[in-house]
């Protein structure tokens, strides 16, 4: 029996942030006059990839293909991305997976994403990016399906990760993936080691 699995995902509620780049922009209202549109997020998100936005620096496509040997990813699954459409923090992350598929070549329909935060304009803004959504929660618990496998889950909580690892606990599939997301030695360090072991136990094996 798996150890994580402590009551289902739960969006958090939105939260103002401290003032700077982390600051959420106002679009409490999803259906509302004067929240943008699926055209403005999409100009937003370009805006993040210019060098003028957010400056990002080409991924770091070697370090993922290394784990993998030869078998570059075939796949991409993102949890947790965030309400990219008013949030700059969420958007520059978006726009840094977007740049990671070009280089690492994966076709942007075979990247999948969940977060159940996204708005109904934020759902579009995706799809019109190319981009697949899953259909339902899937509480991390996704295989990797024979198929070398990025998993994108920079603002997963724990039980998300132990989820994914229970879900492909074997020599095989652990060998086809590949997590960008949090430290597990941070998390180790951070708890306590029969807490660790007894609600995060694959997270504590690996």
């Amino acid at each position: 029996r798996m150890a994580a699995a402590a009551g289902p995902w739960r969006a958090g509620r939105a939260r103002r942030r401290r003032r700077g780049r982390e600051e959420e922009e106002e679009d409490d209202d999803e259906e509302g006059e004067g929240g943008p549109g699926t055209e403005a997020v999409l100009r937003r998100l370009r805006e993040a990839r210019e060098p003028s936005g957010a400056a990002l620096t080409p991924p770091p496509a070697g370090a993922v293909r290394a784990p993998l040997g030869a078998e570059p990813p075939a796949r991409c699954v993102c949890y947790g991305l965030g309400r990219f459409g008013r949030c700059p923090a969420a958007r520059d992350q978006l726009a840094f997976l977007l740049l990671l598929l070009d280089e690492l070549r994966v076709p942007p329909a075979r990247c999948a994403l969940f977060d159940p935060v996204f708005s109904a304009r934020e759902a579009a803004a995706l799809r019109a990016l190319g981009l697949c959504l899953l259909p339902e929660n899937e509480e991390g618990k996704h295989g990797v399906q024979g198929a070398a496998t990025l998993f994108y889950m920079v603002h997963c909580g724990k039980a998300l990760y132990n989820n994914l690892l229970w879900s492909n606990w074997s020599p095989a599939a652990l060998s086809k993936l590949v997590i960008i997301g949090n430290s597990f030695r941070g998390i180790e360090e951070r708890l306590l080691s029969r807490i660790l072991e007894r609600d995060y136990s694959y997270i504590a094996k690996v």
